[in-house]
Order: C-alpha cells, then sequence, then structure tokens
C-alpha cells in the first residue's frame, strides 16, 4: 500500500526525491544542535522549541514541493512576468519598510502569524523562470535588441540592483546564475559582455545607495588581509580542526556555544566538527548528486523551456551551497548565504522547496508524455488521461 501511494503521489525523479529526504534529516538532526546555546538564550532552555519549529517548516517546504511537482511546469511560464511584477515593488517596500536585522533591511514581517519572509526569495525564483521563459520563446530571434535582449537585461539589471540594495551576497549569486542561464540559452557572447559591464556599473550604483555598501568593502578586505582572520572564520577552522576524520559525535559540538550564526551561515562548520571530514563530503556528494540529477532533467526535457527552468534552479541552489561551504573553510569572504536545504529557515525552506518541485515537474511531465508516447498508462492515472504535447 504504501508503494502504491508513492507511486501515485511522488512523481517525477525518483533520486532526487531521495536525495532531499536525507537532506530533511541531516538539517533537523543538526539545526537542533546547532540551536542549543540560542534556545537557553531566548527561550529559557526550552531545546525543543526550535527542534519544532524547524521541523514543522521543513514539513512545510516539503508540502509545496509535493504542490509544485504536481502542477504542469509550462504554467510556471505564465505566471513568472507576474511573479516579477509583484517582485519588484516589494523588494522596494522591504528597503524602506522592512525588519531590520543585522543592519540590513531584508525582511517583511508576516501579519498574525509574525513570520518573516524575503521577497528575495520570490524575486530570485521569479527572475529565473521569467529568462527560461524569454529565451525558450525567442530562440528565433534572439539578436533581436528591442524583442528580447532589451527585457531580459533590464529585468536581471533590475532585480538584482533591488536585490543588492540589502543583500550583496544573493544579488551577486542571482545575476551569476543568470549569466550562466543566458550562455546556455546561446545568448551571444558580446552580448553577455555588454550585460555584466552594464550589471557591475549598475550595481555599484545600488550598493551605494543601498545599505551594505561598507560591509561587502569590509568583508572583502578582510578576506584579503594576510595578516588578520575574522571571528567567525576563526571559529569555523577551530570547528574544522577538532572534528578531525571522523567528528565528535552528533550533538557534542563545542563551537556552536561560540561561533556566530552556527544553525544557518555557518552550519557547514558545525556539521565538520560532530560529523568530521566523512560528513562533510557526504553533504558535498549530496549536492554534486542534486547537480547531477538536475542536469538529467535537463538533458532529458523536451522543450527549451523545461531545460532551461531545470538549469536555472538547479545552478542556483547548488552554487549557493557551494559558496556557503567555502566560505565556512575560508575559500572566500564572509557572506550572508545560507546552506540550502540544511540551514535554519522560514520562507527560504519553502522558496526552496518549491524550486525543486518545479525540477521534479519537469522530470515528471516529460516522463509521463515518454510512457504516453509509447501507450504505457503511468502508475496512479485515469485511463482517460491525455497529454498535452
Amino acid at each position: 500500500m504504501i508503494k502504491e501511494w508513492l507511486q501515485k503521489n511522488l512523481k517525477g525523479d525518483a533520486v532526487l526525491w531521495g536525495i532531499v529526504m536525507a537532506f530533511s534529516l541531516i538539517s533537523v538532526a543538526v539545526v537542533y544542535s546547532a540551536t542549543g546555546t540560542l534556545a537557553y538564550k531566548k527561550m529559557e532552555g526550552n531545546t525543543e522549541y526550535f527542534l519544532i519549529k524547524h521541523s514543522s517548516l521543513i514539513l512545510v517546504g516539503l508540502a509545496f514541493m509535493w504542490m509544485a511537482h504536481k502542477i504542469d511546469y509550462r504554467y510556471y511560464s505564465r505566471l513568472s512576468l507576474v511573479a516579477l511584477i509583484i517582485s519588484a515593488p516589494l523588494l522596494i517596500v522591504t528597503y524602506f519598510y522592512g525588519s531590520n536585522i543585522n543592519e540590513a533591511s531584508r525582511w517583511i514581517t508576516i501579519p498574525v502569524i509574525n513570520q518573516t519572509f524575503q521577497p528575495s526569495d520570490l524575486a530570485k525564483l521569479a527572475l529565473i523562470s521569467y529568462l527560461a521563459s524569454m529565451l525558450s520563446k525567442r530562440q528565433e530571434i534572439l539578436d533581436d535588441v528591442r524583442r528580447t535582449l532589451v527585457p531580459i537585461f533590464i529585468w536581471t539589471i533590475a532585480i538584482c540592483g533591488l536585490i543588492a540594495m540589502t543583500n550583496t551576497s544573493t544579488a551577486a549569486l542571482l545575476f551569476l546564475t543568470c549569466m550562466l542561464l543566458m550562455f546556455i540559452g546561446r545568448i551571444r557572447i558580446k552580448y553577455l559582455a555588454i550585460v555584466v559591464v552594464a550589471g557591475l556599473a549598475f550595481g555599484t550604483v545600488f550598493l551605494a545607495v543601498g545599505q551594505r555598501m561598507q560591509t561587502a568593502i569590509s568583508r572583502f578586505e578582510d578576506f584579503m588581509d594576510p595578516n588578520e582572520t575574522a571571528f567567525q572564520l576563526e571559529q569555523s577552522y577551530i570547528a574544522i580542526a577538532t572534528g578531525g576524520v571522523v567528528g565528535k559525535g552528533p550533538g557534542n559540538s563545542d563551537q556552536r556555544d561560540i561561533l556566530p550564526h552556527p544553525y544557518s551561515d555557518f552550519i557547514f562548520a558545525i556539521i565538520l566538527e560532530e560529523y568530521g571530514l566523512g560528513g562533510g563530503l557526504f553533504v558535498v556528494f549530496l549536492y554534486l548528486a542534486l547537480l547531477y540529477r538536475g542536469m538529467v532533467t535537463v538533458m532529458n526535457s523536451k522543450g527549451a523551456f523545461g531545460g532551461l527552468l531545470s538549469a536555472g534552479l538547479s545552478f542556483s541552489l547548488v552554487i549557493q551551497s557551494m559558496i556557503n561551504m567555502g566560505v565556512a573553510v575560508g575559500l572566500g569572504p564572509i557572506t550572508g548565504l545560507p546552506l540550502p536545504l540544511l540551514s535554519m529557515g522560514g520562507t527560504s525552506l519553502i522558496f526552496t522547496g518549491i524550486s525543486l518541485g518545479i525540477i521534479l515537474s519537469v522530470s515528471r511531465s516529460d516522463r509521463d508524455q515518454e510512457l504516453a508516447a509509447v501507450g504505457v498508462r503511468p502508475a496512479g492515472e485515469p485511463l482517460n488521461r491525455t497529454v498535452n504535447a
């Protein structure tokens, strides 16, 4: 009965489902360990509070992932421009009136439920979907500056610029993802070079106007300084060094009491401390497996939009993961990027779930079309089901 339910309700790439479930279990264990000190500071020692809250958010993220994978991915093409139009004013409102945390207004607090929401999460998903839609629809007129290039370039620079006013690292990551997506979508190199130059110029302006210019400069200078090590990075080094090859064991971290944000920005350091080099390599393997399954979906996609959409979302998640883990081991300047699927978060877990659900929707739809082409009914589908070409 369980097998039949899984076949009926969990469609798409089964391996990708397994990877997500593995990440979810690891996340619950590591976040529970890393929030011990936070619980004593804010919840009077109620360590189960953050365990229940984080587990609940993971379940909500998985629910959104399931709902997103049940929707035909082609509908996301129609929604992308609407989502962009909603995202732009939300980013502006957040800049002026958002909740200020760590000297940056990145969040809007949702009334009643008192849950923070980052409009940049919606903007990332909307921009990647919009670019995939435009590039797939305009394959025959990619050199048409007015009809194709101008809308793509304006939206990319505008959204990345608005995000840069409060979150430099997220804006840079999104801009890099967009460049990769345009390259895969066959935009000529000369046009990409123009976008890079324009992006750097306008990005500098947005940074100067925004809240994070001095923070970005100081973090880069700290990274380049051979004589000084930032406090966060120093504590991360200690966690990694004391973890060794096999680690101290689950729940035995010492640096979680000292390291800033051990449950989000530096959760990879806690993984290395508690589970050792082997645990860290396993996490890296899971992310590489996630990228591989995403690329398998791209290769198997029957349409340009599905392939570009899967590529953009896969790159966005995995590049962010590699940057976060690279920062934890000292390979880059400190950023505020969480580790996708593992860090404690709110709406970021929901939008990560939606992104993965869309990738699964692409793999599900294409697999169903293959089965329909050979006259095989997908498991759990009615006999009279029709498949759109």
